[in-house]
């Protein structure tokens, strides 16, 4: 399985340049956006389409820069795009979930309260999230871990998650880490691919 994932690109033309070359390249069999794929909702309509071109297949949920309310409505025109958040994609053998937003706190008690509704008995997990995952090199800036507890503490206790994605802080952009058995990432505006068994 090759995942093409990025996040934060924030409709910079340059790096979608970049990012399309990386595709054709690689040949992913999935793409991934985890959030912020545009400056506060400007030309989102123009940018999703965009994101609708990269491949046959687009999971995307939104980031701070955009509500959940018109990123759900801007994927609602591409049946290849499917808007992520609070649902799941089985693929190839995976079960993808995202839960986009956010970004900013330690805790997410609206996320604790819909992952304890879920059945999680699932193989081969992919956690699709905008903020990042607390205590690795993902969410390590100024000196400090900013990351979401909520988050790390529930990859602990479902070993089933082969992989985590997230994005929000731009320092950290290409850094990758462990939780336990599961490895996470940044994959940055530009983008990275990212293989599975």
């Amino acid at each position: 399985m090759k995942i093409f994932a990025f996040a934060d690109w924030h409709a910079d033309m340059g790096l979608y340049k970049k990012m399309l070359q990386k595709i054709e390249l690689s040949k992913p069999d999935v793409i991934v956006c985890a959030g912020d794929f545009t400056i506060f909702e400007q030309n989102i309509n123009v940018v999703m389409k965009k994101i609708s071109d990269m491949g046959e297949c687009v999971l995307l949920i939104h980031g701070n820069h955009e509500t959940e309310q018109v990123a759900r409505k801007a994927c609602e025109p591409y049946k290849n795009v499917i808007f992520l958040h609070k649902r799941f994609f089985h693929f190839n053998g995976y079960t993808f979930f995202g839960y986009g937003g956010g970004g900013f706190s330690i805790h997410d008690k609206q996320f604790e309260q819909w992952v304890g509704k879920q059945d999680w008995n699932k193989p081969k997990l992919v956690f699709i999230a905008h903020a990042p995952f607390y205590n690795t090199k993902i969410d390590y800036i100024h000196g400090h871990h900013n990351g979401n507890i909520s988050y790390t503490e529930f990859i602990k206790k479902n070993q089933n998650i082969v992989l985590g994605i997230c994005g929000h802080f731009h320092e950290t952009a290409k850094k990758e880490d462990f939780i336990s058995i599961t490895k996470v990432v940044n994959p940055g505006p530009d983008g990275m691919l990212i293989t599975l068994p």
